[in-house]
This record gives C-alpha cells, structure tokens and sequence, in this order.
C-alpha cells in the first residue's frame, strides 16, 4: 500500500509548501490537501492547484486526493435548496481542482441526516429525502467526475446517513458509475461496527482509505487517538484489504492535538502505518 497523510493532521496554519515537505521529512509518499473557500489552505489565486503539483513533484511526492474543508458548510441533503445547489458546485469546482492538480480522487461526502457537530444548524432533510436527494445530485454529479478524469470517493461518516455497508454498496451501485466509490475511513466505523467487514462488504468499491485509530469507552468524537493505541484491528483490517484485492493510498487522518512539537503527530502515524502495514 501507498501511504499519505491529510492536510488537517498538520498544526494549523502550515502552508501546502510547508506541510508538503513536513509529509515527506516523516516518510510520507504523498499528501491529501484540502479545498477552501478561497483555494488550497488559504493559497488565494487561480494557479494554486498548479503550484502545489509544481511543489509536489519538486519533493517528489504524490497528491493522490484532494479533500474539502466545504463539505460540512453545504450539504447534498441540505433542506435549503440554494444550499443543496451550492454542494453540488463546490463538488464540481473540487473536482477541476484535483484535476489540475493531478489528483486521482475527491474526497466528498453523500450528505447528512443529521451532524451533532454542526453550530450552524442547517435544517436537513429526512433520511428517505436525503436518500433521493444524493442520488439526483450524484447522477448530475459523476459524469461531470468522469469528464474531469477524477473520482468522487463518498467518505463513511459520522453524518447518521448511509449507516451500514450494504447501504453503502448499494448507494454507490446505484450511481452506477466508474467515477463514484468509497473513501473508506476505517476509524469512523469503530461506533457502530467492523472495519474489516466492510472492507469486505464494499470490495472493489473502495477508491481510498483514511487510517484512524478510536476507543469505544467512553465515546464520542475526543475518542479518535493515535495509531495502534485505539481497538481498531489492523491486523484483521489489512487481512481485509488483502482480500478484496485493495493496494492502494491510505491517508494518515490525525488530530494534532500535543501541546508542544505538534509535527510528531504524523511523524508517529507514519512509523505506525509502516508498522501496520508490514504487519508484525
């Protein structure tokens, strides 16, 4: 397997240049930026897909995905139109992004029943109207994907939407597109199920993984830890994978949340991945 690391897994502020070459001090392949409102972390002009890939292969590093820091602001599922509306053109706009950045992947989310997180409160449409409000979006969306060359890979999260991985096979099934699969984060099924059976649910489907290690007792979302410190099975999840045939890029997805020397947070995740991936 291919190994990365996500953007917000940096202390805040770090630049593409600086996180990029941060990524590649700690062993990382490649890294998966993030869209904002104005561009990549704050890089406010119209070229800054094209310099990151410029700084990437300067440092001979991959950018394999390209997540949204919009993807919570405006839902597919949204209950407001002009909201729905707005998902789906941020998604368009990230997959011109990637695109040009030489991403294979855009890390989107199908949309949302409800987000205990949330501070706006964004009204959110019931789950069967959300069901077919994701689906509409993403008939309108994949070919569009699939016109730009890039994935739309609909990530498993805590959004009370898409619950199980049948739901999740079928959802994507549904789509019936090359360009649609799953962002399988591994860490994000540990509340409610087993990694390691959904990767074998979703097989083939799945397009990229995000790593997360998370501690059932006592809940919540202050549970996500490091790497191997957490009840995810990482040998069983990597038998999974074995099984269903996945060789592809896993994204370190971490808090940097140590109060002093923030960069060993993924300096551990990679030493961590090397561990898991050699498994022994």
């Amino acid at each position: 397997m291919k190994k990365s690391v996500n953007y917000w897994s940096f202390p805040a502020g770090t630049s593409v240049e600086d996180g990029i070459r941060m990524a590649k001090r700690a062993g990382f392949a490649g890294v998966e930026l993030s869209m904002d409102a104005v561009g990549l972390q704050g890089m406010n002009r119209e070229n800054a897909a094209r310099e990151a890939r410029r700084i990437a292969e300067g440092e001979g590093m991959a950018l394999p995905s390209l997540a949204s820091g919009l993807c919570w602001d405006d839902l597919l599922t949204s209950a407001v139109p002009e909201r729905r509306q707005r998902a789906r053109d941020n998604i368009r706009r990230q997959a011109d992004m990637a695109a040009e950045m030489g991403a294979e992947s855009c890390l989107v989310l199908a949309g949302a029943v409800g987000v205990d997180f949330l501070k706006d409160g964004a009204p959110l449409l019931p789950y069967d109207g959300a069901y077919d409000a994701s689906l509409e979006a993403f008939a309108e969306l994949a070919p569009y994907a699939e016109r730009a060359g890039v994935q739309l890979a609909i990530e498993n999260v805590w959004s009370k939407f898409l619950l199980s991985p049948l739901e999740m096979r079928d959802f994507i099934d549904k789509i019936n597109s090359k360009a649609v699969g799953c962002y399988f984060d591994v860490g994000n099924v540990l509340l409610t199920g087993y990694p390691e059976q959904w990767i074998k649910i979703l097989g083939r489907r799945i397009l990229k993984v995000h790593f997360k290690d998370y501690r059932r007792e006592p809940g919540g979302f202050n549970c996500f830890v490091d790497l191997l410190s957490g009840d995810v099975d990482f040998l069983a999840v990597m038998r999974a994978f074995e099984a269903v045939g996945y060789d592809g890029w896993c994204a370190a997805e971490m808090i940097p949340n140590y109060r002093q020397f923030t960069d060993q947070t993924i300096v551990h995740a990679s030493l961590a991945m090397d561990r898991i991936f050699a498994g022994e």
